[in-house]
């Protein structure tokens, strides 16, 4: 079994979370080191910070070269805000347009 060993990095010496290597055995028999990436997180939604369904996680750059329909879902708010935070935002529009209309009724009627 031979060493596992890999003899230096191509970065600086500390073993830090960007520096990490796997060990990978090639077809040729030799050990080489490929450093192992760091892993994108999920978006979070802007008001409720829960996780936002059906986008994927990428690196800040890896991001940018992604396609568009991987980064958002087809709906108003689709890449940044959730579901629930639509619907409540939604809710509350209509309500303050209610409350609008009932305010000029009341006006009306004690105009009369």
């Amino acid at each position: 079994m031979p060493n596992k060993r890999i003899t230096h990095r191509r970065k600086h010496a500390y073993n830090t979370n960007r520096n990490r290597v796997r060990v990978v055995k090639t077809p040729g028999g030799r050990l080489t080191g490929h450093y192992i990436l760091k892993r994108g997180k999920v978006p979070v939604c802007d008001e409720t910070g829960e996780k936002l369904r059906g986008i994927k996680s990428y690196r800040p750059i890896e991001r940018s070269r992604a396609k568009r329909r991987t980064k958002t879902v087809s709906r108003a708010y689709g890449g940044c805000k959730s579901a629930n935070c639509v619907k409540d935002r939604i809710i509350r529009a209509f309500l303050r347009e209610e409350q609008r209309i009932v305010k000029r009724v009341l006006k009306a009627q004690q105009k009369k």
